[in-house]
């Protein structure tokens, strides 16, 4: 049964409520924002990482799903400290190729894979989200509290504001002040 049929049973199973929401191709969650028109803070960004931990914590290492709001950055030591892991990084695409997972195409869904997820407590503050579907086509409208009640994920602040936001934030600015200029000099 391919992924996106498991994952329609899975949430069905769990009467969750979602839209499917089919959109031209897109391999980012950025992209997915613009193409949408909705903010990044409504997009799941979703990562796997890899984990490895104290010997003292006898915890085998392993993959991790990350989810946080597209307008965060990932900020791997405050993640390694949540986990009180000895070591986090990204999963290189290999290994993604190896868990049956397309580069790009990762869902936040990662009860679905026997993995654990971990979520930034930023995504808790938008009342919807789009997640992935492990499709480049589609993505999936959902309640974050139905999200997080089905993954029962470790919650934790592992991002911070991306400087993207900030950039945008910038150019309007930017635009503003040569409207202004352009006026004066007509004066």
């Amino acid at each position: 049964m391919p992924i996106a049929n498991k994952l329609h049973t899975h949430l069905g199973e769990r009467k969750v409520r979602f839209e499917v929401v089919e959109h031209k191709k897109v391999f980012t969650a950025y992209d997915l924002a613009q193409t949408l028109g909705a903010s990044l803070d409504q997009i799941a960004k979703t990562l796997l990482v890899r984990v490895e931990f104290p010997a003292v914590q006898k915890k085998k290492a392993g993959y991790y799903v990350v989810v946080l709001p597209a307008s965060y950055r990932l900020d791997l030591i405050k993640l390694k400290k949540a986990l009180k892991a000895a070591a986090v990084k990204l999963a290189p695409e290999k290994a993604m190729a190896k868990l049956g997972i397309e580069p790009g195409a990762l869902s936040p869904f990662g009860s679905l894979r026997g993995l654990a997820v971990v979520v930034d407590k930023g995504l808790l503050k938008a009342k919807d989200v789009f997640v992935g579907a492990e499709s480049f086509t589609e993505s999936l409208r959902m309640k974050v509290k139905d999200y997080v009640k089905v993954e029962q994920p470790t919650l934790a602040s592992i991002g911070k504001k991306s400087a993207l936001k900030l950039q945008k934030k910038m150019k309007k600015v930017i635009k503003k002040v040569k409207k202004l200029v352009k006026k004066a000099n007509k004066r």
